[in-house]
């Protein structure tokens, strides 16, 4: 069991809010397993850490890039850095991809954004639940 561990930077209010939107997803099915929004630091990769369900907390092997906050975190043994080019996380590198096209207020330079953290919060929620139930069908 394998899981592919991603951060992508978006805002609430100004572009000086940053926000990061931390992403886990399961190798094999694609599902997005984990999920958190904060800071790009040791207590945000803590906030992805504990939204992954149990059993991949206890069994799933997390590629990730080289951000030092998942060492920091994450289980040595359950953990492997790698760099792109080992397209171990193509998947989740997509995903962001997609996650900004289809999610407007996580588009760079854009007039949608988000005035409050509860709707930006909702927003990426409600992506996260769609997308999840399309793999279903």
């Amino acid at each position: 069991m394998t899981i592919e561990c991603d951060e992508l930077w978006s805002f609430v209010g100004k572009k000086q809010n940053k926000q990061w939107v931390w992403l886990a997803t399961d190798s094999g099915s694609g599902e997005i397993v984990g999920l958190n929004i904060g800071n790009r630091d040791k207590k945000g990769a803590e906030g992805l850490w504990n939204s992954l369900p149990p059993v991949y907390r206890q069994c799933a092997v997390a590629y990730t890039d080289f951000w030092e906050s998942y060492a920091q975190v994450f289980p040595s043994k359950r953990h492997k850095a790698v760099r792109k080019s080992s397209g171990k996380t193509n998947h989740i590198e997509r995903l962001n991809n997609t996650m900004r096209q289809r999610v407007s207020r996580l588009v760079r330079k854009t007039l949608s954004f988000s005035k409050k953290m509860e709707n930006h919060i909702g927003a990426i929620w409600l992506f996260v639940h769609y997308y999840n139930a399309s793999l279903l069908v």
